[in-house]
């Protein structure tokens, strides 16, 4: 048995966001067939989509935005008209990145809170009678002008509720591996929410519309669908983009913009040392130019959708990694990035990176090479790859030593906790505080993937703290030495085991358990 509850902890915690607390069975589930049990959720494409009620589409989420930012406008113009300030949006909200001290010293995960009523409506003035008598109104004092209020921040409302519907689904779901894999992809094609309001209205539609559909699906399928996305064209500002020597570039000052282009080939596909030059980086620039999203007057199409701009485009045949491609217009760049999905340093790029997030810091390299095999043989089929890593026995055999990150932690909790989210507010900023804000990476790269980046001393003790706290709120209702058996049964260490028992509290008794390796280590 001792065996079979080590394979489980290792099919939970590897593949998964840990066991899931209550009735669930989970532990016992992945015991009796702990392979069969991760690639279960293979076999469940539909699975991977998520849909919610108040959800929406990209351009959906575009027009509601630019009508947003008219109505900001409009707030601010009467107001200035009227010779009253306009009321300023709260400066912190649940999710914003950086929590003031405030928020730090009152932390915690209450994952069945009410919503924040009213954060965006404007503040009452405190009861005069709770004022001194020199501060009470005059009566000849003509009233104080009353600050026209702005509009309901939807930028914000839409971002919540984008990440409730994640963290619900990652909290609910059996195993996790395919929540695992839109994480990691996800990650991997990562745009950043901070970078202004589109790009946080867009975050979770991104992810839904462009990651999730292809999880299971082809590479280079997903390679399209993410940087034709306008949630990727406007973080890597290819919108800005224009031709040399198209109508529009020639009619204006501004040209060519390679952000884009050389994260397609850096970060996405070949990787650094995959064989392009600075030529090639130029090259394929030219080749995306155009590649845009309609604005706010709806000129090229629905308001917030891609659209190909043939004035912007870059005219005449293209040469990239040695094959020219023709002036087709959009289809010259779906050609060329099809080849670069195909590319040799491509799938090493991806093979490595894929074995490095689920198995160790440094990637087994007999592992490695197999997944490049199988991605190279199945065209970049990504179900074929996880399964692959599934079946190896490099990922069974390597021991927990990967430091989950903060996302991963928080979702683990909550899972072993069986506290389904109702409010995102505490798991936003709990993100913010430990360093991985959620959909928000400080650059095109995403969040790091190894042990040097989470187990640094500050990181921990944050880590500590909201165990802690959790510990204080939860620990009276919960025996910490049953949530074990659900964490890890007789895989736990005698020395977590140990130093539970010998715990002062059962809150104190709790904040350790989830402090434990086996809580804390994939």
């Amino acid at each position: 048995m001792a065996r079979d509850s080590q394979a489980a902890l290792v099919a939970l915690n590897r593949f998964g966001f840990g066991s899931r607390g209550g009735a669930s069975g989970d532990l016992i589930n992945a015991a009796s067939d702990p392979r069969g049990f991760v690639k279960a959720e293979l076999n469940r494409p539909s699975g991977v989509l998520l849909e919610a009620p108040g959800l929406q589409s990209t351009p959906q989420l575009g027009q509601a935005a630019f009508a947003y930012q008219d109505q900001v406008k409009q707030a601010r113009e009467a107001a200035a008209k009227a010779g009253t300030p306009a009321e300023a949006p709260p400066a912190q909200t649940p999710g914003d990145p950086k929590p003031d001290n405030k928020l730090r010293r009152n932390l915690s995960l209450n994952m069945v809170t009410t919503e924040i009523a009213g954060q965006m409506a404007e503040a009452k003035p405190a009861d005069n009678a709770m004022k001194p008598e020199s501060m009470q109104p005059s009566a000849a004092a003509p009233p104080a002008a009353k600050p026209a209020p702005q509009p309901l921040n939807v930028i914000q409302k839409t971002f919540r509720a984008e990440a409730l519907a994640r963290l619900q689904r990652a909290t609910l779901v059996e195993c996790g591996f395919t929540e695992r894999l839109v994480v990691f992809w996800s990650n991997h094609f990562c745009i950043s929410a901070s970078k202004g309001e589109l790009a946080r209205m867009w975050a979770g539609a991104f992810e839904r519309e462009a990651i999730r559909p292809h999880v299971l699906g082809r590479f280079a399928d997903m390679l399209r669908s993410v940087e034709q996305h306008p949630a990727m064209l406007f973080f890597l500002d290819n919108q800005q983009s224009l031709g040399p020597d198209s109508r529009a570039g020639q009619n204006r000052k501004r040209g060519l913009n390679e952000n884009l282009a050389r994260e397609i080939m850096e970060l996405h596909t070949l990787g650094v040392g995959g064989g392009y030059t600075q030529e090639d980086v130029t090259s394929l620039a030219r080749i995306i130019t155009g590649w845009s999203f309609a604005g706010r007057q709806g000129q090229l199409g629905a308001p917030g959708s891609f659209v190909f701009n043939a004035n912007a485009h870059q005219p005449g045949p293209q040469l990239l990694l040695g094959k020219t491609y023709e002036a087709t217009g959009l289809a010259q760049g779906e050609a060329a990035l099809a080849d670069i999905a195909r590319h040799p340093s491509t799938a090493n790029f991806i093979a490595t990176k894929f074995v490095r997030h689920f198995v160790a810091d440094d990637p087994p390299q007999a592992l490695v090479a197999r997944l490049r095999e199988v991605f190279v043989k199945t065209d970049g089929d990504l179900k074929a790859l996880a399964t692959a890593l599934v079946d190896s026995n490099e990922a069974w055999q390597a021991p927990l030593t990967k430091l989950r990150s903060p996302y991963d932690f928080l979702v683990a909790s909550g899972r072993l906790l069986a506290r389904v989210p109702e409010d995102p507010g505490s798991y936003l900023n709990s993100l913010n505080l430990l360093g991985q804000p959620l959909w928000s990476p400080a650059g095109p790269n995403g969040f790091p993937d190894t042990n040097a980046a989470w187990a640094a001393p500050e990181g921990v003790k944050l880590r500590l703290d909201i165990a802690a706290q959790m510990g204080a709120r939860l620990g009276n209702n919960i025996d910490p030495l049953d949530l074990l058996e659900f964490a890890a049964a007789d895989a736990a260490s005698i020395e977590t085991r140990r130093t539970i028992e010998r715990a002062e509290s059962r809150q104190q008794a709790l904040a350790l358990l989830l402090m434990s390796p086996e809580m804390q280590r994939r």
